[in-house]
Parts: C-alpha cells; sequence; structure tokens
C-alpha cells in the first residue's frame, strides 16, 4: 500500500473556515479559507466543507492522506441513526441555565459543570423536546464529529478534547458511572484520541472531490487546542498566550491540574497535559477606548523599560474568570491619565500582570515549570506588550510558528 504523504486540516471557527495541507516535514503547501454561506448551521457547515475540498488542487487532493478537522468548542448537534438532525444545532455560547444543577450533579467537578457545556445542552434536550422528537435522538455530536462524519459515515464517534466538556474522564478515558445510568446516555458519542484513525473517507467522498480511497479520516479536536498545537510548542514547559478579544493562557505539563475554583482545567494531549484558563481582559478593553490603528501607533510612544504607576485590572464589565473566578470582581481603569499612550502603557501592563499571575498560579498548582511563551493573536503582533511581559516574566517570549488553526488539525492528522 502507498503511503499519501499529506495531510489536511480544516478550522470551523466563529466567523469563518480555513483548510490547511502540511507534508511530513510540517511545510505549509496549500491554505484557504472560505465564509460561511448564507444558510441555516449545520446546513452551512457541510456546504462549506463541500466548497474547500472542491478547492483542493488537482495536483494535491490525491496525495492526502489523513483528514482532521477542529470545531468550536461546546457547538453540539442531536441527530438521528442516519445523522440527520432533529433540532436545530446549539452554538458554543448558547447557555442552558436550567440545566446546570443537573450537570452539577452529575459532573461536580468537572468542566461540563457550566451552562454552555456540551453536557448542559444535552440535558436541556431531553427535557424540552417533545417525547416524539426525542425518541428520534440517536447521537450527540460535536461540531468537529458531525462534519468528520460526513466524510467517513459512521455517526457516533468523537475525541476526547470536545468531549471533555460533555463530561467525559480523560484521566480514566471513559465516561463517569453516574453519566451512563441517565435517560439520555443512549445518545453519548464513543471517545477517541484526537488523531486516531476513525476510518477511511467514504466511496461516494472519494470520487466527488479526488481524494484517495486510502485517505483516512482522523478524530478531531476543539478549535482552541488546534491553534495551540499550530504554535510550535511541543514540550513541557511551553505555554501559548493568546491574546484575541479575551487573553487565554495553556501550558503544556507533565501534571494534569484541575482547579475549577480558580477557573482552571487540563486537557489531555496524548501522555501530557494541556492546563490553562481564559481571563475575561483583552484585545475587547482596548478596543473599547482605542481603534486598531490608534494602539499601533500609540504603543510605538511607550517606552516599555518606563515605570507606571498605574495598576489597573482592565475588563469591559464586571466578572472574571481567571487567574481570578469571581463574577463580580469590578474593573480597575482609573485613574486615566490625559496622555492617551501612558494609559494605554498602564492597560497593557495590567494585562501583563494578569498573564503573569495565571503562569505563577498554574506553577503554585504543580504544572511543569515555565519555560517560554509562544504568542498568538493579535497581540503577537505589538512588540510594546511582548517586552513589558518580558519584563515581569522571566522566560523567552516568542511569536507562535503558525496563528492558524487549520494548521494545527493538519499536524493532529499527520500523527
Amino acid at each position: 500500500m502507498t503511503t499519501l504523504p499529506l495531510a489536511l486540516g480544516i478550522d470551523f471557527g466563529t466567523s469563518g473556515v480555513r483548510a490547511a495541507v502540511v507534508d511530513p516535514q510540517r511545510h505549509l503547501c496549500w491554505q484557504t479559507r472560505q465564509p460561511y454561506p448564507d444558510l441555516p448551521a449545520p446546513d452551512s457547515w457541510r456546504q462549506v466543507l463541500w466548497e474547500l475540498l472542491e478547492a483542493l488542487p488537482e495536483a494535491i487532493a490525491p496525495q492526502i492522506g489523513q483528514i482532521a478537522i477542529d470545531g468550536t468548542s461546546g457547538t453540539v448537534v442531536l441527530c438521528d441513526r442516519s445523522g440527520s438532525p432533529i433540532a436545530p444545532p446549539l452554538l458554543y455560547n448558547h447557555p442552558c441555565p436550567d440545566a446546570l444543577d443537573a450537570v452539577s450533579a452529575i459532573a461536580p467537578h468537572s468542566p461540563a459543570a457550566s451552562a454552555t457545556s456540551s453536557l448542559a445542552k444535552l440535558v436541556c434536550w431531553h427535557r424540552t423536546l417533545p417525547p416524539k422528537t426525542w425518541h428520534q435522538a440517536a447521537h450527540l455530536l460535536h461540531q468537529a464529529d458531525w462534519l468528520s462524519a460526513q466524510l467517513h459515515g459512521q455517526w457516533g464517534v468523537s475525541d476526547y478534547h470536545n468531549s471533555l466538556k460533555l463530561g467525559y474522564d480523560v484521566g480514566s478515558l471513559s465516561y463517569p458511572p453516574r453519566m451512563l445510568g441517565q435517560p439520555w446516555s443512549a445518545v453519548l458519542p464513543r471517545v477517541l484520541a484526537p488523531g486516531e484513525a476513525i476510518g477511511p473517507v467514504t466511496a461516494a467522498i472519494a470520487q466527488r472531490f479526488g481524494l484517495s480511497p486510502q485517505c483516512q479520516v482522523v478524530a478531531g479536536t476543539t478549535d482552541s487546542i488546534a491553534a495551540f498545537l499550530a504554535s510550535g510548542a511541543s514540550a513541557p514547559g511551553d505555554g501559548v498566550t493568546s491574546l484575541g478579544s479575551t487573553l487565554v493562557i495553556k501550558l503544556l505539563s507533565d501534571r494534569r491540574i484541575d482547579a475549577i475554583e480558580y477557573g482552571i482545567y487540563s486537557h489531555r494531549l496524548g501522555q501530557l497535559w494541556l492546563v490553562g484558563g481564559a481571563s475575561n481582559t483583552g484585545g475587547a478593553v482596548l478596543e473599547k477606548f482605542f481603534g486598531r490603528d490608534a494602539i499601533a501607533e500609540l504603543s510605538q510612544k511607550i517606552d516599555p523599560a518606563a515605570p507606571t504607576d498605574l495598576d489597573y485590572y482592565p475588563l469591559t464589565q464586571p466578572g472574571e474568570r481567571f487567574p481570578i473566578n469571581d463574577p463580580e470582581l469590578a474593573p480597575r481603569l482609573t485613574p486615566r491619565p490625559a496622555d492617551d499612550a501612558e494609559f494605554l502603557h498602564g492597560l497593557l501592563m495590567g494585562m501583563a500582570r494578569i498573564e503573569q499571575r495565571g503562569y505563577t498560579l498554574l506553577a503554585e498548582l504543580g504544572a511543569s515549570p515555565l519555560r517560554q511563551i509562544y504568542t498568538a493573536g493579535g497581540g503577537a503582533a505589538n512588540e510594546t506588550w511582548r517586552q513589558l511581559r518580558a519584563s515581569l516574566i522571566a522566560v523567552p517570549i516568542k511569536n507562535a510558528a503558525s496563528i492558524e488553526a487549520a494548521v494545527g488539525s493538519a499536524y493532529l492528522a499527520l500523527g
């Protein structure tokens, strides 16, 4: 059997879809992006998947040996036995607060104990769908699961990254016994390791898109973990800080850390653990006061070596998740100096202190010691912010090798 050298990763993000093909040396061979078509989900997801596969160059498609798909964590579809949705999908940010008591009783110390978790949505569907509709339910699938099944044709398969917030125990690699006795447990998916082969593409898919019948679809991951995989981080002590609208830190550790009281939980990554949390500080705070061009211009006027007396905790509104887990924590944004550059200096330093506090907390709880940080997201382009962070955190800080989650999924597909 001929080994097919290339791997395709497809990232279903919140604003659009990206695809990347890499070779065994992790060199990028091809990439593209597509907006979601103006169709209701999940039809829009499937349509853009077909568009991406149709866009594969004729010289590349037959050489693809593995495909991995990532999706937004917590976006789920309830399907019948043939994979057809029996209700509109619930997206990653859809809350089900009425299910939280039941979820907390079933998975009290799990990341699934959240109003927006996959498990909360499953409980909500079971409670609210008409009995005739629920009777059709056969598979609870995450976005990446449902899309992957369009290619391999096996319904009811997930991965343990997406399934963490479904209540799956990534330590024992099994569902907790209390979950298996629930009236909805029959729809829980079979869970594989991310990157584990599920099966080849169907004959119809291979013929339609010029893929090899030998091309394997592997279990996928979430968009945030795909972005981590793309960064270049690979060893215990490697951290990735992503500054988008919020500030997210992830640290590769040889020890699992779960501290829900601090907003910290661990994803399994092979024999290692990906620990961290997400703060509500970030780019959304900066853009509340300044446009992107102004941020870039004012950053040039800041001396990163100069001290600032401004002690800010930059938030757009009350409430913080990590490294302080306090839904009522008030923003601290005063006093505001007359000089905009000085004000931005204070905001950036405030975010740097939150990042430092996050990594320090992970170390105090027993995670692998931080040895270097890769920066992803929009903040990766701000050299002033990097220098401010470096003044607080005494490790090398570099830009991520790639900021595209599709590249991370392609790496996952390579194995």
